[in-house]
């Protein structure tokens, strides 16, 4: 494993995953025509690709199931634009990060792990990382907290790249990923918030089809060869989000993890999971 990229995902995700976790962002794009969270979750996370096909998110987000991204994209965009969602989002995001950790955003401490972390988000290769390249090409904010915000999706965006090439290398599709990060978190496939709603009958056929292929024992869990492939994922996810942070010497990123590190108890206690 590459302790350091894990370190800097455990720190740098919370950030990332803000429009998830916090009510601003919602509230944001809600203030736009929205009234369901997913369509505010498609239009804020697709919006940097434009208004693409259903077909092209679908690939590119890879763990829905088949047809939920096509009840969204393109219904999306007779709300509002590409361009709206991405200011709204940020606007959201950046107001979400000020409440949960508060006068430290006016630091120079902070502005200046903003500008380590923005340095190693667009500092990686683009080829086989279709949404951290969308990403690249908008505008790097003014404001030091959304451009926090920006520099974290930019490194969120480039590892979630990675992770559907590891898992795509061992064989794990769109819901057996759910499957497997379920189960590997001791928590019934059918209960996993991601694919709950899903008939019971679909994911029954899921789990039968890894248990079929050794990943799942007869007892409904990991099983040893199951265990080990969701390592060998996790560790060559890892691997392969480590190439922004080479734009950084040792001591910046000494520097970037124990500024974020600061940060870590406040944004991990204010999740709204």
């Amino acid at each position: 494993m590459n302790r350091t990229a894990r370190r800097l995902f455990e720190l740098t995700e919370p950030i990332g995953a803000i429009p998830y976790s916090a009510e601003e962002p919602n509230e944001a794009m809600f203030a736009l025509g929205f009234r369901d969270f997913w369509d505010t979750y498609f239009a804020g996370r697709a919006a940097a690709l434009g208004t693409v096909s259903a077909q092209v998110v679908d690939a590119l987000f890879y763990n829905f199931a088949p047809g939920e991204v096509a009840r969204h994209i393109p219904s999306v965009w007779d709300t509002t634009t590409p361009e709206a969602a991405t200011t709204a989002r940020r606007a959201g995001c950046a107001r979400a990060l000020r409440r949960i950790l508060g006068d430290q955003v006016d630091t120079p401490e902070f502005a200046r792990a903003t500008d380590l972390l923005l340095t190693a988000a667009i500092s990686a290769p683009i080829e086989g990382r279709p949404m951290y390249a969308a990403l690249l090409t908008l505008d790097i904010p003014d404001d030091v907290v959304e451009r926090l915000f920006h520099a974290a999706s930019l490194v969120r965006e480039h590892r979630g790249d990675g992770h559907i090439s590891a898992l795509m290398v061992h064989g794990i599709g769109r819901l057996e990923a759910h499957v497997l990060l379920a189960l590997g978190m001791d928590l019934p496939a059918g209960k996993f918030g991601r694919i709950h709603h899903l008939p019971a009958a679909q994911i029954d056929a899921v789990v039968d089809g890894m248990r079929e292929r050794g990943l799942i024992g007869d007892d409904g869990w990991l099983s040893e060869d199951g265990r080990a492939v969701k390592r060998q994922v996790e560790d060559l996810t890892d691997d392969l989000a480590w190439a922004p942070y080479t734009a950084l010497s040792p001591a910046e990123l000494d520097e970037l993890v124990a500024t974020l590190t600061t940060y870590e108890p406040a944004l991990l206690a204010a999740q709204d999971w």
